[in-house]
């Protein structure tokens, strides 16, 4: 639906330019003057505005195809050709923030962190100033793998209190108190979340994390016996026993 909304709009952006330029061409061809360069003068700027008109239609569908390329490139997993991709679509329009987006998730499948959060800025602007919530989450994200834990912790309390019912803040703010060694903050992100989805796996695993590391080994098993209380996949409870008998030792 993307692809047919953006070739429709393209399409019509060339079908507008090509009948101003003939509109234009007829009236300067019925215009009466006394000087004959006058007519060319005009000819020779119907041509400019004409030829800037195909070369901007010319670089939004190259950008858009940039654009294309890098997120097929990721699908695939050939990273380098995807940020190289990305790279040229930001270049070539640097006011879509969408090109940005396929920029993130390259640096981000490349561990470029720090090159994620220099793009902070950027962004933001293009956003109006404030960035929607999984802007922000990921910026937190790529700060949490940097070490960044304050920063984490700040940016997670502002998006759960815009948005309560956002697990993930939730669960990124108990790594970043678990990583600080604060596991009293950490237990309670756990069950901040889990009182509003009781099935969400990383949280379980976190919460038994932080009992276990804040030296409630008994209580870290208890958090794992009580996911027979909901519904999780084989697997989910697989970890779950394992973890257990980890903790168990």
């Amino acid at each position: 639906m993307e692809f047919i909304r953006f070739v429709f709009w393209e399409a019509a952006k060339v079908l507008g330019l090509v009948f101003l330029g003939i509109v234009a061409a007829k009236a300067v061809a019925s215009l009466v003057a006394r000087k004959p360069w006058v007519k060319t003068a005009l000819y020779v700027m119907i041509l400019t505005f004409a030829g800037l008109g195909a070369w901007f239609a010319g670089n939004d569908v190259a950008a858009e195809v940039y654009m294309w390329s890098s997120n097929t490139n990721l699908g695939r997993g050939d990273l380098v050709k995807a940020y190289a991709n990305a790279i040229q679509a930001v270049n070539m329009r640097p006011n879509n923030l969408s090109y940005w987006h396929t920029l993130m998730r390259t640096k981000m499948s490349l561990h470029q962190l720090d090159s994620v959060l220099d793009d902070d800025p950027a962004m933001t602007a293009l956003s109006g100033g404030t960035l929607d919530e999984e802007d922000e989450y990921q910026f937190s994200l790529c700060a949490y793998f940097l070490g960044q834990y304050d920063k984490v912790v700040a940016t997670t309390l502002r998006l759960i209190r815009q948005n309560p019912s956002y697990a993930a803040p939730y669960v990124l703010q108990s790594l970043a108190y678990t990583a600080e060694k604060k596991y009293p903050e950490a237990q309670q992100s756990c069950l901040a979340v889990l009182h509003i989805f009781p099935n969400n796996q990383a949280a379980v695993e976190n919460l038994a994390r932080a009992y276990y590391l804040g030296g409630d080994r008994q209580r870290a098993i208890a958090v794992l016996d009580e996911t027979s209380k909901f519904p999780f996949a084989p697997p989910e409870r697989q970890r779950f026993e394992a973890l257990k008998g980890l903790y168990d030792q």
